[in-house]
């Protein structure tokens, strides 16, 4: 039955009616009974957000060590957030919205895009200054200041799930994108085969390394996500299945081997994580819209 939480206003639809998923790491994720987004019903005050992305909390502070694994990794989701981005588009004025350390950016401007960007971290947005010239701005999407309708692409990759009101930021981005240009997000897919076959597992172990809450206070599925973004004024054209890197999801050989727990979860459930891309089922996944 569904039930009603604490601030479990669905961002979607504004539906109350909700059902409890699971508590972890102290949070309470929720699905929205009439739309299925789901969403932490308890996120931290805004503040507590915010320094949560400064470099003083750590964040990500390895990505600005361009000799450690960490920046690597990105290097190759930034070539691979490429690819998917020339699939609809060859050129033209681009934004990336939460460009973190500017790698995707570098990796556009290479192709022959106008790139710039802007970032939460103060200290990632300096590091993408100072490493590629890229023009930075810091803060979120609201902080932009380029004209209204004058983007052909925004672009959002694994950002939409960090903020607290994404309708709010899909309707920003509807409004700097010209008529017909492309908003093209990723984000992780709570319908993915290991998210769904973990999923029953979340309540009784108090423990769900897909959600990471308190950083991401929405889940998207590929519907929950079309939906919103089609009732915004965009019309989806395309999507694509992948995976989170099973080392950020599981942990690195010296982590497992240092909880066998993390250990006995990693074997039973990452060939899971594997499998879901080859079987369009990915936990992970890329979209691309056009603004009508």
């Amino acid at each position: 039955m569904a039930q009603a939480w604490p601030q479990a206003t669905c961002n979607h639809c504004q539906s109350t009616d909700s059902r409890l998923v699971a508590s972890v790491g102290g949070y309470t994720l929720v699905r929205c009974a009439a739309c299925g987004l789901a969403f932490i019903a308890d996120p931290p005050d805004p503040d507590v957000l915010a320094a949560m992305y400064q470099a003083g909390n750590d964040y990500h502070t390895s990505l600005h060590d361009p000799a450690s694994d960490d920046f690597a990794r990105m290097a190759r989701i930034a070539r691979e957030h490429l690819a998917f981005v020339r699939r609809y588009a060859s050129g033209g004025r681009v934004l990336d919205v939460g460009c973190s350390t500017g790698l995707f950016l570098h990796e556009a401007q290479k192709a022959g895009f106008e790139v710039s960007g802007i970032e939460f971290s103060e200290a990632s947005a300096q590091f993408a200054r100072d490493q590629f010239g890229l023009t930075i701005a810091n803060g979120d999407i609201h902080a932009v200041t380029a004209e209204p309708e004058s983007l052909d692409v925004l672009t959002m990759f694994d950002v939409i799930e960090h903020v607290r009101d994404p309708a709010c930021d899909i309707m920003a981005a509807h409004r700097l994108i010209k008529p017909g240009g492309l908003f093209i997000l990723s984000t992780p897919n709570i319908d993915g085969l290991f998210p769904r076959a973990s999923e029953p597992l979340a309540a009784p172990l108090g423990y769900w390394p897909h959600p990471e809450p308190p950083w991401h206070l929405y889940q998207f599925s590929i519907r929950t996500l079309s939906a919103m973004l089609e009732a915004r004024g965009f019309e989806c054209l395309g999507k694509q299945d992948t995976a989170i890197d099973l080392r950020y999801t599981f942990g690195k050989p010296a982590d497992l081997a240092r909880s066998y727990k993390r250990l006995a979860y990693a074997l039973a459930f990452a060939p899971l994580a594997w499998l879901g891309p080859k079987i369009g089922m990915g936990d992970w996944f890329y979209l691309a819209a056009r603004k009508r």
